[in-house]
This record gives structure tokens, sequence and C-alpha cells, in this order.
């Protein structure tokens, strides 16, 4: 490496500069033609640049005679004076290559042959009125007419909506060569950055680019809202094209993505690109590595290609006056995560590329959210032209791509999980992608949601499900992706079947198991495994624990040493409804009758209690809450299972309040068998003693007012 060979480089305007600066890197000597003080020569101090224009015979030949290996920072450079030096000294990509690109109509001829989808295209032979009228008669209105060469960042460019535009576009564009092209209704403007080597053909991710007044605004790496399909789409179809080429280094491949997701190729540069300067930051090998190492045969490992945190990239564009960028890059030293390049380019000229700003966070998101202030300031600027009269291209930060899929087999299932789904996202700010498949009713869609998640963002799948509960395992046998299960409680087994079919999973199906009907404990998982890789996420995960130990140890024990156990449930419980209220004031009231505290006999219901922070109602040692629907046959059995503790209280009255029945326990079970036993009262006193019974006045209990502040 510290022996390679000296690279020359025609052009050394800020892509040569950025070159340039990943050859210092690595002790690469690099030998710029271009005026006396252009950007790249303004950080290399070394005597080997060449003083002169890339379009001119001699200084070409004069960069060739003291270089080993030579490339381009633009492809519009004299491929002629190329051709005759290529035997003299290599050339990266070749000048045939170069030749081809620099001439859109001839880039497309050659694409066409190798099958490569493209926007039809005509070409004018006189650029006559008449006869790019009988080209929109072919193509349709509107259309693009186009420069053949010297055609880059919206130079040579007019577009033609009707037959009235065509003579206005002939004038615009008078003495090039032109050719039309149909008009591409697309969606979304797509890039990729293609690294061909010796023996391999590479890619950069698909990224999304913005442009604005016909040049580059922003770059959003990864695209924004496109599927894993379309990225590796998009790849593909770019390294197909590139691969048509000869010679090696970056090519820079912009691509229309239409509605109905197909890809056209809109054009190929054979250099270091706009749209990839977010691998600067990005990638571990940003494309001026890349380019380099691709020219000289050195390695270039794909991993390294890879993107690292989601980036954004936001040109700066010369304003109305001369410092105009430098608004921009003083705005950014105060954003995170920013990082800022300008060009040395001297006073800036309205539309001139001064510089750029790239933003990398962990999500998209967070990215557009740093960025927005850059972006602002960027509009700011351009409304100040006076030669610009089009409002500022918008783009906001997007939605929030789903992470977190959350399935259940039936929509029951539903309110077992919505304490989880608000908890995912009202507290961490992640909104579900939530569906409804069976793994018996609709296994086929059951198997493409989970084994196409992770190509739609997914990172993590809660899979709720009761009875056979198949759906959890299932879904994990589809996917590589995590899998929660959360057993659903059904009306047969209390959820214990639910939970058991999902814990036993076979080994390498793994199910990652919560309590039964427990959404709380998946959705504080699922925000776990996303904390692992996204810092902001992490944060809250903390700060909920810390809340939690908080709330246990400052609020309830507090509050519980203050107030004493007995009190608790009245005094503390301060957001029960008042259906609840009477409930509790009941049970508080009763708890005279206890006998031994130390014997506890609960059941917990799933009606969360607010203000003590649990989905669990009041466990209490002196009584049972039932649902209106249950048997009563089950409270007598209940009752006979507990009867062979000696002084256990005992069964006296059955209250219904609300939809809620309440056991209360009472005296002795001889006491109690001796009030049950008597059937000679008659139909009328009974009557009356089951309503006494049901207000509580029976057992000599006053039921209190349950919204007095001194009940119980």
């Amino acid at each position: 490496m510290w022996n390679s060979p000296k690279v020359g480089v025609l052009g050394g305007g800020q892509l040569g500069r950025m070159l340039m600066e990943s050859a210092n890197r690595l002790n690469i000597q690099m030998n710029i033609l271009d005026a006396e003080n252009a950007p790249a020569k303004q950080i290399s101090a070394h005597d080997g640049h060449v003083v002169g224009s890339f379009n001119d015979r001699e200084s070409v030949h004069k960069l060739a005679k003291i270089s080993d290996v030579l490339t381009a920072e633009i492809e519009h450079v004299d491929t002629h004076a190329l051709e005759e030096v290529a035997s003299e000294v290599r050339i990266e990509p070749s000048w045939k290559a170069i030749r081809i690109i620099q001439n859109k109509f001839e880039q497309k001829k050659y694409l066409s042959k190798y099958n490569i989808p493209m926007a039809d295209y005509r070409e004018l032979v006189q650029n006559s009125p008449e006869e790019l009228a009988e080209i929109g008669e072919q193509l349709g209105f509107p259309l693009m007419l186009k420069s053949k060469t010297l055609a880059y960042d919206g130079r040579g460019n007019y577009p033609v909506k009707s037959k009235e535009d065509i003579p206005a576009a002939l004038e615009a564009l008078k003495n090039r060569p032109l050719y039309a092209e149909k008009w591409v209704n697309f969606k979304m403007e797509l890039a990729v950055m293609v690294v061909k080597t010796n023996d391999s053909v590479l890619s950069y991710p698909t990224v999304e680019t913005v442009q604005e007044d016909s040049i580059c605004k922003l770059v959003y790496a990864p695209a924004r809202n496109v599927s894993d399909a379309i990225n590796q789409k998009a790849q593909e179809l770019a390294r197909n094209a590139v691969a048509a080429f000869e010679g090696k280094g970056v090519f820079g491949v912009e691509m229309f993505l239409l509605e109905d997701d197909s890809i056209f190729l809109c054009e190929i540069a054979s250099r270091i690109h706009n749209s990839g300067h977010y691998t600067i930051e990005g990638c571990a090998l940003s494309q001026f590595d890349a380019h380099l190492r691709a020219i000289l045969d050195l390695p270039i490992p794909p991993k390294s290609l890879e993107l690292r945190q989601p980036s954004i990239m936001l040109n700066i564009i010369g304003g109305a006056t001369p410092d105009s960028h430098l608004k921009v890059a003083e705005k950014a030293l105060s954003i995170p995560n920013a990082s800022i390049h300008l060009y040395s380019k001297g006073a800036a000229r309205p539309g001139r590329k001064m510089g750029h700003v790239t933003v990398t966070a962990a999500t998209m998101h967070e990215a557009e959210t740093i960025i927005q202030p850059l972006i602002d300031v960027v509009d700011e600027i351009r409304a100040q032209r006076s030669d610009i009269k089009t409002p500022p291209q918008k783009s906001g930060p997007s939605k929030p791509a789903p992470t977190v899929g959350v399935v259940m087999g039936s929509d029951s299932d539903l309110k077992t999980l919505v304490p989880g789904l608000k908890l995912l996202r009202d507290y961490f700010g992640i909104e579900p992608e939530v569906d409804i498949t069976s793994a018996h009713r609709t296994p086929t869609y059951m198997a493409e949601y989970a084994s196409k998640a992770a190509s739609r963002g997914i990172k993590v799948i809660i899979a709720a499900a009761g009875g056979a509960a198949h759906l959890p395992g299932m879904a994990a046998a589809h996917t590589s992706l995590p899998v929660i299960g959360v057993p659903v409680k059904g009306s047969a087994l209390d959820g214990v079947d639910s939970l058991y079919s999902i814990v036993q999973m076979p080994r390498g199906v793994p199910v990652a198991t919560v309590g039964i009907n427990n959404s709380i404990n998946a959705a504080l998982l699922a925000a776990r495994f996303l904390g692992s890789f996204d810092p902001t996420i992490r944060r809250k995960v903390e700060e909920y624990a810390e809340n939690a130990k908080t709330e246990n140890l400052e609020v309830k024990g507090a509050k519980m040493r203050e107030i004493g156990y007995n009190d608790w449930h009245v005094k503390y419980l301060d957001n029960i409804d008042r259906e609840e209220r009477y409930m509790l004031n009941l049970i508080s009231c009763d708890a005279n009758a206890i006998l031994y505290p130390s014997i506890y006999i609960y059941i917990t219901l799933s009606v969360q209690a607010h203000s003590i922070g649990t989905k669990d109602w009041t466990r209490t040692p002196y009584c049972i809450i039932l649902p209106a629907n249950h048997p009563t046959e089950y409270s007598f059995l209940l009752i006979a299972s507990i009867s062979r503790y000696p002084r256990l209280p005992v069964y006296t009255h059955y209250a219904q309040v609300g939809k809620k029945r309440i056991l209360s326990f009472h005296g002795s079970k001889r006491e109690a068998e001796t009030e049950r036993g008597k059937p000679d009262e008659g139909k009328k006193k009974e009557k009356r003693r089951k309503r006494k019974s049901a207000s509580g006045l029976e057992t000599g209990v006053q039921v209190p007012d349950p919204f007095r502040s001194d009940s119980c």
C-alpha cells in the first residue's frame, strides 16, 4: 500500500477533494488536473499537480506522464485524449465506459441491449418543432427534452408539457444534440452506489433522493418506507447495469420507483456521486475509500459497504449572498450527530454546491428530527434568492415504520393485548403493526406474515393466542425474528393450556413466553429487544424500571407505613370507579370477621386497579371476589375444600354488588351451620333474608357510603 501507484485525477472539485481525503489516510499520492486553487489541491501540498483543464488534450497527456493510474471525478472529460494515453497508463473506469456514459442518449442505447428497464425515448435529428411534435405524438405529452451531453444537476433538461412548450424548449437547448424521453410518473427517486472491482460487482444500500430545482437536496439512507424486496431489486438492477461497462471503480446509479413498485433506471454516472456522500459517516468504507481500493485492486470487504446507522445527507446550496452557505454550517455546529463538509469554493453563488451536512442516528425518525432545523435554514436561504419563485420541496419527518409486529389468533384476544399496545405507543413511542391471523384458520397468511415481517422492517413479533395457542410457535418457525408469546386466558383451563402450548416449544424454535394475559411484560420485553440497538428506547426502558422502583419504595411503601394495611384499600385507591369503590368499602368493613389473618384466601381479577398500578384486583384474607357469571356451585366447592381448617371463617352470605359477587367469611363453622339450618322460616322470610344479605345487613355489617372520606 505504501508503495502504491500514483493516482492521477481529472478534476479537483468537491468530489476530488473528498477523494483526496481518503488518499491521504492511506498515504496514496494523488495528482490533480484542475485550476490552480481547486478544492482538492488545497489539502495536498506535493508538487505533482497539473494546472489546466480536464478537457485539454495537452494537460491530460501531462498528467498521464506522472501517474500510474488515471481516474475522473466528472464524466465530462476529453475521452479522446484518454484513448491516446491508454497504452501508457491504466484508466479506471475504461475510457470506453466514460465515453458511452457521458452521452446520455448513447448510454440508453447501450443499456437497452442488456434489457435494463428504462423510460421510452426518441432521438432528435433535426431539432425542429415539427420533429419534436411528431415525437410528442409517439411518446405522449408531457415529455422531457434532454441534451445528450454536458447535462447534470438539471442543466440540459426541459419539461415539455404540451405542443405549446416546444418553441421555448428548443430555444433553451439550442445548439445541443437532443433526445426526448417519455414522462415518468414516479413516487420516489432512488439511487445505489455500485463498486466494480476486478472480479466482483458490489453495492451500497438503496437510498432515497429528494431533488429541488433539479439539484439533489436530500439523501435518505436507507430509502424510507421501502420494503426490503424493493431495496434488493434496486440494488440488483444497479449492479446489472454497471456490470455492462468496462473498468473498475464506483458508479452512481439513479432510478425511479413507480407507483406499481416497478423500477426504471434514470441514468448512470461513471464516478463517485453526490448521492453517496452519506457513506462517509454512514458506512465503514466510504464511496471515496471504495473507489481508490477498486482502481488499485485493494481489498474491499462486502460487509464494509453496509449501513451502520440510518443517515441523512443535506446539500448546502449557495444563496443570495456570498456567505449564505455559512449560516447552515454555523447552525450545524450545535446539532448533535451532524458532520459538516465545506468544499472551500470561496464565495457562494446562487445554486452552487458549497458543502453538505450528514446526520446519523439510531433510527431514521430520530435522524429526521435532528436534521429538520438545518433543512429549515436551507429553505430560508433559498427563499431569499430572486431567481427562485417556486416553494421549497417539503420533506418532513416520515411516519416511523413499525418495528414491532403484534398478531393475535382472534379479535377476542385484543382486550388482552390493549395494555401492552398502549404501553408501546404512549410510553415508548413505538407504533406497532397489529394484525389478526390464526395458525389454524389462516395458516397460509400466518406463514406469509411471519416470513415477510423482517422485510417490512419488523424487528420483534408479539403473538397472543388462547386454547391450543399454536400461533406464537408457528410464527417463530417461519421467521428468524425474536417472537414473544402471550398466553390468553380461556374459559376452560384459565390459560394454563395456552401457557403450556407456547412455553413448551421444541429445541430450535424458541418463543419467549410471558405470563398469562401479561401483555405489559410482552411490550416491555419487545422494548428491551429494540433498546439493544436504539439508545432512545433503551433510556426509556431504564426510566420505566426506575419509575417502578420509585413507586414501589417511595410511594406505595411509604403510604402503607403511614396508614397501615387495614385502611390501605379504602384510603389509597382513589381512582376506583363508584361500583368498584363500593365493593372495596364493603370488603374493608368486614375485616373484623377475620380470625386468622395469616390464612389468605383470594383470587385475582383482571380488572385493573389504576392507583395501585397493577392489573390484579385486591388480594384479601377475608373475601373472595368472583365474576357475576361464576357458577354458584363452584363457590360451595371452594368452601368445602377449605373447611378442613378448624377455625377458618366460613361462608355466611353471597352478596351481589354490580357485576361482581362477594363471598364473606364469618364466625365458626358450627355457627354458620346453625344459621343456615332454618328451613322452616318460610319462603317470604327467606327472600327477605337474601335481600338483606345482598345489601350486607344480615351479618350486622354497616355498608358505608363509598364516597365518604371517613368510610370504614
